[in-house]
């Protein structure tokens, strides 16, 4: 087992025997499990991440593809946008979601405030800076 994937396993377990909440470097701090195929394997993955609620709709929220700040894209990223539509656990629903990837100014508005809630999402911009703009993913309750 990969240190990631033993990670994820301990962080999924968490989210579920707490209702959606873990403790550590993400205490506090919204969290969901997404859950995707592999667009080339057809393998399901369940991946935790942190994720910026809408300011006014409950049914909309937005995930980052930071990869911890490495030069290329997570693996989850490619999945979801190819998949167009993915189920999430958020507490202890679960429910489906359609994947939307923004652009633009939408896109810095939303990662901005992310980096402002949780400085880590800076630097990790900062790290790939000149190589890659993260993605920012809204996911939408169908």
């Amino acid at each position: 087992m990969t240190e990631t994937t033993d990670w994820n396993s301990k962080t999924i377990a968490e989210f579920r025997a707490n209702k959606g909440r873990v403790g550590g470097p993400f205490e506090g701090a919204p969290m969901v499990l997404v859950h995707h195929r592999g667009r080339k394997s057809g393998r399901e993955y369940v991946n935790p991440m942190m994720y910026l609620p809408h300011d006014t709709d409950s049914d909309i929220m937005y995930v980052f593809a930071t990869r911890g700040g490495a030069a290329v894209n997570p693996d989850w990223y490619y999945n979801l946008t190819a998949a167009g539509d993915v189920s999430v656990e958020r507490g202890t629903e679960t429910y489906r979601v359609t994947v939307r990837e923004l652009t633009g100014a939408e896109r810095d508005r939303i990662y901005a405030e992310q980096a402002r809630r949780y400085p880590g999402f800076a630097e990790y911009e900062r790290q790939v800076t000149g190589i890659r703009i993260i993605p920012v993913l809204e996911l939408s309750r169908v």
